[in-house]
């Protein structure tokens, strides 16, 4: 078995300490029914669903900052937002208070105003839950991390899907969950492996 090369947080100082939720926002990103079903259907995802459900709860309940990220990919696509198929699940709908915002690009800081509606409360710490783990949450982990951020993703939240590689061979949906989880922990977030393990304290 080859031994793991020290990650970037440890060579850099940053550590693997997670963020607590209490003092942190919520971010759900692009829980969408596209991801249930067709196409863009990802491996694991009702179990993903049911984890960021249970997430979301525990936030409402300690009253932290919740923000939806609702992909849109335009009318007849299938990130439709005015469709069914693009509307969030019902498990992680938002409710009264908690804003929605719309975005056009993998990373949710681009070209929308999560920036300044964190800077605003003075949110510092972020946590990540949601879909795709290779694509949104690994583009939202970098970019707000890039901005001064901490963000630490939840694992058991997120889903992707088997792709095929640049030589044909394809990568299997696993091998892309934990490519892309290894990747975002070497520098860009701390990873919580479920959300039983997260302090909320």
């Amino acid at each position: 078995m080859t031994a793991a090369s020290p990650s970037l947080r440890d060579v850099v100082g940053l550590g693997h300490e997670p963020g607590q939720l209490h003092d942190s926002a919520l971010i759900m990103i692009d829980l969408q029914n596209t991801y249930r079903r067709g196409v863009m259907r990802l491996h694991g995802v009702e179990l993903a669903i049911a984890e960021a459900a249970k997430l979301l709860e525990i936030a409402r309940d300690l009253k932290v900052p919740v923000f939806h990220i609702q992909h849109d990919g335009g009318t007849g696509s299938p990130y439709d937002i005015g469709a069914e198929i693009g509307a969030i699940a019902d498990e992680v709908a938002p409710i009264a208070g908690e804003p929605v915002i719309t975005k056009h690009y993998p990373n949710s800081f681009v070209q929308t105003d999560l920036d300044e509606r964190l800077k605003a409360i003075g949110i510092q710490k972020i946590m990540l839950a949601g879909f795709m783990t290779h694509m949104c949450i690994n583009s939202t982990a970098h970019g707000g991390f890039n901005l001064g951020y901490a963000p630490t993703v939840v694992a058991s939240t997120t889903a992707t899907r088997a792709l095929e590689g640049a030589n044909g061979q394809v990568l299997s949906a696993q091998q892309m969950q934990d490519a892309a989880i290894a990747s975002t922990r070497d520098l860009y977030a701390v990873i919580v492996e479920r959300v039983s393990d997260l302090r909320t304290w």
